[in-house]
């Protein structure tokens, strides 16, 4: 028998129940007798109407639940895969072939910058080295010279001092041409050059291109920004709330622009502080590698929630009347007329998570969960009894 039948039999009997009611009123008339007023939260049927509407009670139980969370968040890069290339000394734009999206190895060259300043760089360092060279075999000399007392202490002190002033000197200049990408090894009065290449320091695709040629750059110009796609990250923002419900370890599925392809990702740290804003973010590494997942893209994320046991009852144990939540208790068995009927209490609850055909619930603090027995199945019949005596009542 269906639903709609059961409402539609306790109807009539719930009608028949009130007319008789109703009609011994009528014919009393002036008689006084003691009315029973059942109070809003009570539902009450006879033993038949129990029977129709296939009513069963039992005890609350402890189940392990397992829930999701639904979160936002971003998909973000970590810093050591991530790169902002400049060109330290700035110049003016050579050449470059690169567009956003395209793929480039570790020191492939990005662009071509020329500099006024590279040549001067060169030019003093390879001046500095060939004065270095002359006062490291001068140096030598006065040392010997100084051993067999031909040469004054003073005339060591100087030539020691200016050795090791061009050592100096020739050490910064080679820091300054490898900062430039010149390798001074290679360098020579025959190869200075105007122009050097501007080089990739990862692997990974490039995000933004902010060179054109002939462009002028300084050195705090942003002109390449490089992406490693292989360790992405999702960083997520939880409520306070929900802080407790995450840990290390947890699976995160999640979806970027709306598509239906599932991504997955593993919480690797959480966040040690609640925000200002009463925030908390949680940290999960990428498991897969996806062209189309990029730093900075939105996501749609689930968290599969740890499970822990909860207090927790049928679905179907749960009604829903005025936007809130309620479930029938066992009140009493009595007897009217000779009839037998069974009361039953609404108790409001707070749903939490649901899990196969289980809800967790939050009872009032004054409910005995070990002692009370609650409608397990029939809790909607239960409510259209509620509803259709109120209609009925005279």
């Amino acid at each position: 028998m269906t639903k709609n039948k059961f409402i539609s039999s306790i109807t009539i009997l719930l009608f028949s129940v009130v007319s008789v009611s109703c009609n011994g009123e009528k014919k009393a008339g002036s008689e006084k007798k003691e009315i029973e007023i059942i109070p809003e939260y009570i539902v009450e049927l006879r033993a038949d109407q129990i029977k129709l509407a296939n009513i069963e009670t039992g005890t609350i139980e402890f189940r392990s639940l397992s829930g999701t969370l639904k979160v936002n968040g971003t998909i973000a890069s970590a810093p050591q895969n991530l790169a902002m290339v400049s060109m330290p000394l700035g110049g003016f734009v050579k050449s470059t072939s690169l567009m956003p999206g395209n793929s480039v190895n570790k020191g492939q060259t990005l662009a071509i910058i020329e500099n006024q300043e590279f040549i001067n760089i060169q030019q003093d360092y390879l001046v500095a080295k060939s004065k270095l060279e002359y006062a490291v075999a001068d140096y030598k000399r006065q040392n010997e010279l100084s051993k067999n007392d031909i040469s004054s202490k003073k005339n060591v002190q100087l030539v020691t001092a200016e050795y090791k002033s061009l050592k100096v000197q020739v050490k910064a200049l080679e820091q300054k041409l490898k900062l430039i990408g010149i390798d001074p090894s290679k360098l020579s009065d025959n190869n200075i050059k105007r122009s050097t290449a501007l080089v990739s320091p990862i692997s990974g695709y490039v995000k933004t291109v902010n060179v054109s040629i002939g462009k002028s750059v300084s050195s705090s110009d942003i002109l390449f920004e490089i992406v490693n796609l292989n360790k992405l990250f999702v960083e997520l923002t939880l409520f306070e709330k929900d802080a407790t419900k995450v840990s290390k370890g947890q699976e995160i599925r999640f979806f970027i622009n709306n598509e239906t392809e599932q991504h997955k990702a593993i919480i690797y740290q959480t966040a040690k502080a609640i925000d200002s804003d009463k925030t908390y973010k949680v940290y999960a590494n990428v498991q897969s590698t996806c062209k189309n997942v990029l730093p900075g893209m939105y996501v749609n994320a689930i968290i599969e929630t740890s499970s822990n046991k909860v207090i927790s009852v049928p679905n179907e144990a749960i009604v829903n009347f005025e936007s809130k939540d309620y479930i029938f208790a066992f009140e009493k068995n009595k007897m009217e007329s000779g009839k037998s009927f069974t009361e039953y209490r609404m108790i409001q609850v707070q749903k939490g998570v649901t899990d196969s055909g289980y809800t967790e619930i939050t009872l009032p603090e004054n409910f005995n969960y070990k002692t009370e027995k609650i409608v397990l199945k029939g809790a909607y019949n239960l409510l259209s009894a509620k509803k259709n005596a109120g209609e009925m009542s005279c």
